[in-house]
């Protein structure tokens, strides 16, 4: 196949050029046609759009677990069990059991993981010895404090853990109540029951308190500081300890609880990792407000400190390693009542291993010793340590608040198991050890059993209580599961057919299939709004939304049959066709395999160097001197980028000792390596010389190109490099400059930067003009003729002619790189300007091997995609998540901004993917080449299909494997990051990819005529 022809001669008095009339009658029309059939597309598109939706609704609806949630009250008058002495019942001595308390500050220390409050001799690490305070303190007055693991039940997210250290409940996805109030929680909860006792409570700090507790807090006394500014290592510290010393050291009467959630270490864990001088600093800061917040106590004041999660190695959390897992509890008291004479072990534990509390077990501790009523739902335990007396083992003192907590739970189980409609059976172990316990309880009260027993049968009924509860709460709804991938199945054999069953592909089916798809989606939806009359176990939006899908899908089928010609089944018929086809099945299959899932990205990089030594072996075979040498060349720079690229790595906990983390400075580092920054300046340097270059081949650098890509793109680039040098001396202190100014220009810098690609950028590509350059041979003639003497031209040359469409639709894909690589790490961004070189060097591939319409060309697009995702720091876990890039171009949360710029980082790679899929069939196409709609659409089908298949894989999986040991650590991750970047797929093939294709096409036939 010829590929280097750059220029064409043509008639000046041609169609191709300029005219008195270049829309004419027949050009008019066809403009017509073409926009009727692109507005078609779009709309099918939209549909498997909505396909993919539902699916995952209802998917997700079935396997994100459900726990549904009481509105029940525990009441101040009405307690769970009667003790040997009647119970207060007034908020006034205490509700249900004698109050110790009465007044609390409880600060939370987020992410304060375990190990950063135990000492050691040997400082390896920068959190080492920086937090002494509350080991030293419970070490030398064990009557007044202890230190203690605080193990968090998963997903470690702070909303999550206020939940559960306010509820006393285990967490689940989904929390299906009676009542909704946006993030509130309506539940029974500590916040609520201190409320209605008449206690005054304040809140510092984080500002999640508010979402969750509205209204709660004295508005005069409290104060709330964005929580999402994980940039921002001071400003929520020092406002919270700038109110809550005063309140301490005033003396007032004014407050009775106090709520402080301090966010530094957290923040500083984000930003640079634990290990880090950073973390040092705010660790000691910690220390000395703990220190002033005890020295102001009074002996009526309990102290309660704690982390609601840990951290990663990397400072980040989400998942369920120990180190997110294993936070830590210490309580504070002047008045020497705490003791440890149930096991005798006074000293805090070494390890998080060693005598664990449940962070749901704060819960019963705090409302008895401050003397209001458990919540309702709590399932928690009262920490010994905080009741069994300061000399002695207080049994009786054990027991008792013992059987009050194991009561509330039976009161709440009975509750549960009548909302559920529950088997007795579900319950029977449980209540035969309740009976046992209470038969224990009140032989203790006749002097006939000791109180030590009736303690630890309580304590054996409460566990198995929670075994239960836990298993019931990860109980699947399999049907709702099935109907989600029976549509996504539907959709996927939808795009097969769409995408690979035809050739060429017939855009003139469009209005046939829009029409039909619409007519059997009211149909559809009719007869599953029919079905609610009948007594449907469906709520109505469930079966609006499968009678509408299943409708639709229907419709299409019908339509499938009913075209004459027909479309045969969708069977590769090269071996580049087997080969794309081997390379997603075996992907799909893998993730069956833990193993395989983990090292997802090894897997890629097999893939990627198996399809570059494959173009390599085949370019060697090509007929002409010219594709031959064009072939190596662009196969053997695919291979060395893809090599490059694998280098930058950031490792999963599961992938250690045999993966080290190059992303960052150091595996336990959230900042770049100094070296690092130079990876932007290099970028603004080599990108746009690379660029043009292969503009250069098609004699395609004119016009447009020469403006956007020699200084649009190069200062963008120029700009980012600085931006992430000003970031790397902020982090490293390496300027004598205020913060807030640094930050303030730093910010400016990305508005800027992303101003030019998202804004200027598309506005240049919608007006922009082809990258053509013409020629005459007057041109060439002698300048100094008379101009009214020359004769007029026979012909003229048109360089870029040969790759019209692609120079022109390639400065797209610029400016999603330039918003991109600013997003991104230096390292990430590194790893996105050679995902550019490999996409050239693809397009040159699939030229030279005539390529353009099989199947290789989008799903090797769509892996370069899923391979660079783990090259720019991103792994399927929660914790991977960057979430400081939502500041990267703004100061505080906006939305929809903030959302938009997290989605860019994460989804980076296959966003710049997705854009580039139409080139796969435009690069090095003439201006009247036609077919190009029915080829894009197909090369748009064969990207998502892709996606859709992998997602489907990785959805049937985590159905298939929901019971089995690592599936919210492996599994659901996995499978949730698959759902979002198919839906983010889908929304940038249609509306930037597609979309942006209209623009190219009208902007060449408006110079060349429309083919």
């Amino acid at each position: 196949m010829e590929t280097t022809a750059a220029a064409q001669e043509i008639a000046p008095r041609s169609e191709h050029v300029l005219t008195d009339d270049p829309l004419g009658r027949n050009n008019r029309r066809k403009a017509v046609q073409f926009k009727a059939s692109h507005a078609l597309l779009i709309v099918f598109f939209f549909w498997i759009f909505a396909l993919h939706a539902v699916g995952l609704y209802f998917f997700t609806k079935g396997f994100l677990l459900t726990r549904r949630v009481l509105d029940h009250k525990s009441e101040c008058a009405s307690p769970p069990i009667e003790l040997q002495e009647p119970s207060p019942a007034s908020y006034g001595a205490g509700c249900w059991y004698p109050k110790t308390f009465d007044k609390a500050v409880i600060i939370v220390i987020d992410a304060l993981r375990y190990d950063f409050t135990i000492p050691t001799n040997h400082t390896t690490h920068h959190f080492h010895n920086a937090l002494q305070v509350l080991h030293k303190t419970a070490v030398q007055q064990p009557e007044s404090a202890f230190l203690l693991p605080f193990i968090a039940d998963p997903p470690t997210a702070t909303l999550q853990r206020l939940k559960g250290l306010t509820t006393g409940t285990l967490p689940a996805f989904i929390d299906a109540g009676s009542n909704f109030a946006g993030t509130a929680i309506e539940e029974d909860n500590l916040v609520a029951q201190l409320r209605d006792a008449g206690k005054t409570l304040v809140h510092l700090g984080d500002d999640t308190w508010h979402s969750l507790f509205p209204g709660q807090f004295d508005s005069n006394l409290t104060h709330a500081y964005d929580s999402f500014n994980v940039w921002d290592l001071h400003t929520v510290d020092n406002g919270v300890t700038e109110h809550l010393l005063p309140l301490l050291k005033s003396g007032a009467r004014n407050w009775d609880v106090i709520f402080g959630h301090y966010l530094g270490v957290d923040h500083a864990g984000h930003r640079y990792g634990p290990d880090h001088i950073a973390m040092n600093d705010k660790l000691e800061q910690m220390d000395r407000i703990l220190r002033d917040i005890i020295a102001a106590l009074d002996d009526e004041t309990l102290l309660v400190v704690m982390g609601d999660h840990g951290m990663d190695i990397k400072g980040d959390h989400g998942g369920e390693s120990d180190e997110e897992v294993e936070a830590a509890l210490w309580m504070y008291s002047k008045k020497p009542i705490f003791g440890h004479g149930h096991n005798e072990l006074k000293k805090p534990p070494r390890t998080a291993k060693e005598r664990p509390v449940r962070q749901i077990d704060l819960v019963p501790t705090l409302a008895l010793l401050l003397g209001i009523p458990i919540p309702f739902n709590n399932l928690g335990s009262p920490i010994s340590e905080a009741f069994v007396g300061p000399k002695k083992p207080d049994w009786q003192k054990l027991a008792s608040v013992n059987a009050l907590s194991a009561g509330q739970i039976q009161r709440y189980q009975q509750a549960y198991s009548a909302a559920r409609g529950l088997d007795k059976d579900v319950f029977s172990a449980a209540n035969t050890l309740w009976t046992i316990a209470v038969d224990m309880w009140q032989g203790a009260r006749h002097k006939t059993a000791p109180n030590a027993e009736g303690f630890a049968a309580f304590a054996r009924y409460q566990a198995e209580n929670l075994r239960v509860c836990r298993s019931l709460w990860a109980r699947f709804d399999v049907p709702s599961m099935i109907y989600g991938i029976l549509v996504l199945a539907c959709a996927l054999a939808i795009l097969g057919c769409y995408a690979r069953a035809t050739t060429p592909f017939r855009t003139e089916d469009n209005p046939l299939f829009v029409r039909r798809i619409g007519i059997y989606a009211a149909y559809g939806l009719a007869l599953g709004l029919s079905t609610t009359l009948t007594g449907s176990s469906l709520g109505l939006l469930d079966v609006s939304l499968l009678g509408a899908a299943g409708g639709s899908i229907v419709g299409f089928a019908y339509t499938m049959l009913e075209i004459p010609s027909g479309y045969p089944l969708p069977l590769p018929n090269s071996t580049w066709g087997w080969l794309s086809l081997a390379l997603t099945v075996l992907q799909a299959i893998g993730f069956a395999s833990n193993s395989f899932t983990i090292w997802e990205d090894e897997i890629l990089l097999l893939f990627l160097a198996t399809f570059a030594f494959m173009s390599l072996a085949t370019s060697i075979r090509q007929r002409t001197a010219k594709d031959r040498v064009l072939g190596i060349i662009q196969s053997s720079l695919f291979l060395i980028c893809t090599r490059i690229a694998s280098l930058s790595r950031l490792c999963r906990e599961e992938q250690m000792p045999y993966c080290r983390s190059t992303y960052y400075a150091s595996a336990t580092s959230s900042t770049s390596a100094s070296w690092q920054i130079l990876i932007p300046f290099a970028l603004a340097i080599l990108l746009p010389s690379f660029i043009k270059g292969y503009y250069k081949g098609t004699r395609s650098y004119a016009g447009s190109a020469v403006l956007w890509i020699g200084v649009g793109l190069r200062m963008s680039l120029l700009a980012s490099a600085i931006y992430w040098i000003l970031d790397a001396a902020d982090d490293n202190d390496w300027l004598d400059v205020n913060e807030n100014t640094l930050r303030l220009v730093k910010t400016t810098i990305a508005q800027l930067v992303l101003g030019v690609s998202l804004v200027a950028g598309t506005t240049y590509y919608g007006w922009a003009t082809p990258c053509i350059s013409i020629e005459t041979p007057e041109d060439k003639g002698d300048g100094d003729a008379d101009p009214t003497q020359r004769k007029k031209p026979k012909n003229m040359a048109v360089f870029g002619y040969s790759n019209m469409h692609g120079s022109r639709y390639f400065l797209l894909v610029t400016n999603s790189l330039i918003a991109v690589i600013l997003l991104q790490k230096p390292m990430g961004g590194g790893s996105i300007g050679l995902l550019a070189l490999q996409i050239l060097a693809l397009l040159e591939i699939i030229d030279s091997n005539d390529l353009a319409r099989s199947a290789i060309g989008p799903v090797i697009l769509a892996m370069l995609g899923n391979f660079h995702f783990f090259k720019t720091g991103h792994q399927a876990t929660l914790s991977s998540i960057q979430w400081e890039t939502a500041f990267i171009a703004l100061k505080t949360i906006r939305y929809p901004w903030t959302p938009l710029l997290v989605i860019l980082n994460t989804y980076g790679a296959q966003v710049i993917t997705a854009v580039a899929v139409p080139l796969v069939v435009l690069w090095k196409q003439p201006p009247k080449k036609r077919g190009l709609l029915g080829d894009v659409a197909m090369a748009a089908a064969t990207y998502i299909l892709y996606h859709a298949t992998i997602n489907l894989a990785t959805t049937m999986w985590a159905g298939w494997l929901r019971r089995h040991l690592m599936l919210y650590r492996i599994f659901c991750p996995r499978f949730m990051t698959g759902a979002a970047a198919l839906l983010v797929i889908d929304i940038i093939a249609i509306l930037v990819a597609i979309g942006g294709f209209r623009w190219n096409i009208i902007s060449v036939s408006q110079v060349f005529g429309w083919a």
